[in-house]
């Protein structure tokens, strides 16, 4: 393909496109369920753990009256599945924060809506969200100059323009790119998608979970990547496939190399965590231990749904897997934020 015949942009913006535009890959009826599995769609165990979470904000708020604030919420499903397990013992108000239309049939107590709301006092989470906040690449050339990678609709690149500015001080200090051919996908607009979710609660908690990585560990050829039902394609900008890279968290949380609070915390901001998956459903329950053999003679139908239990709780904590994803964990006293 020829300059002549094709559209050279930034992956940001062919993402963007991608993703969102007029056909977009995230705006099809089937949602992301259909191409990907999700902890969401892994176990109940999972909306189970965020309901117990939402519990522990609402005693810390002092109050039985909660919202709940579900960024990247595919067609609901977590929302959905959060409700059900709380019941009665805490009054939700549930947002659904999504650039896809509302699905029919959803809890009408869900309100949908494209922006995240302002005020909230409660849990924000965001399963998978950042991922695919749309970001450029950089790629140092020959040279060791570091410029923005661009692409065709096809999926062809070529380097462009060097890389300066906000960007170049975003990988100077998160990413640093020092031999020729090394790869870095610039995640300052998912740190500022992320400042600006936190700076939406008037109190609680915030929460990304996604495949991430930090300073000590990036990847040297970058982590772009593309999916299309249930497996691994090559990232084409053309709509017909996701696209999108393991996010920098600790970046987003502002956290110094293996510290938690970090940078935010010197800087006034609220207080981030930054833990595996593993270690987060742990703390609410969840382990993949099985249930004691003598379980099986006393109460055998017990025993083999613990024991189905036991391998889905495995399934969202497994090691090369779900459990490795990263928790950034941010607390937002009452009287904060929006």
């Amino acid at each position: 393909m020829t300059d002549e015949t094709c559209q050279w942009q930034g992956w940001r913006e062919a993402t963007e496109r991608a993703l969102y535009g007029p056909g977009g890959f995230y705006l099809r009826p089937e949602g992301p369920a259909g191409h990907f599995r999700t902890s969401v769609h892994a176990s109940p165990l999972f909306a189970a753990a965020v309901a117990r979470l939402l519990a522990e904000v609402a005693e810390e708020l002092g109050t039985a009256e909660v919202d709940l604030v579900d960024v990247g919420a595919g067609r609901g499903e977590l929302l959905t599945a959060v409700l059900a397990a709380v019941g009665s013992s805490l009054s939700v108000r549930a947002y659904a924060v999504e650039r896809a239309a509302r699905p029919d049939g959803l809890d009408p107590r869900v309100e949908w809506t494209d922006k995240v709301p302002e005020g909230v006092r409660g849990l924000l989470f965001a399963n998978e969200w950042l991922d695919n906040v749309p970001v450029d690449v950089a790629e140092a050339d020959a040279a060791g100059t570091v410029r923005y990678v661009e692409v065709a609709p096809d999926g062809t690149e070529r380097l462009g323009a060097p890389v300066t500015g906000p960007d170049a001080d975003w990988l100077a200090r998160w990413w640093p790119l020092r031999e020729p051919g090394a790869r870095a996908e610039i995640g300052r607009p998912r740190d500022e998608a992320w400042a600006a979710a936190v700076a939406s609660l008037a109190g609680g908690r915030a929460v990304a979970v996604d495949y991430a990585h930090v300073r000590a560990s990036r990847p040297p050829f970058g982590s772009l990547t593309g999916f299309r039902a249930g497996r691994e394609v090559p990232p084409v900008p053309d709509g017909s496939c996701d696209v999108t890279s393991h996010v920098a968290l600790d970046a987003c949380g502002r956290l110094s190399a293996g510290g938690a609070g970090g940078d935010g915390a010197a800087a006034g901001l609220p207080v981030a965590e930054l833990v595996t998956q593993r270690e987060a459903l742990r703390r609410l329950g969840v382990s993949g231990e099985r249930p004691p053999l003598a379980l099986a003679s006393t109460d055998p139908a017990g025993y083999v749904r613990a024991l189905a239990s036991a391998g889905e709780a495995a399934e969202l904590t497994a090691r090369g897997g779900l459990g490795d994803f990263l928790w950034l964990i941010q607390r937002v006293p009452a009287g904060a934020g929006g």
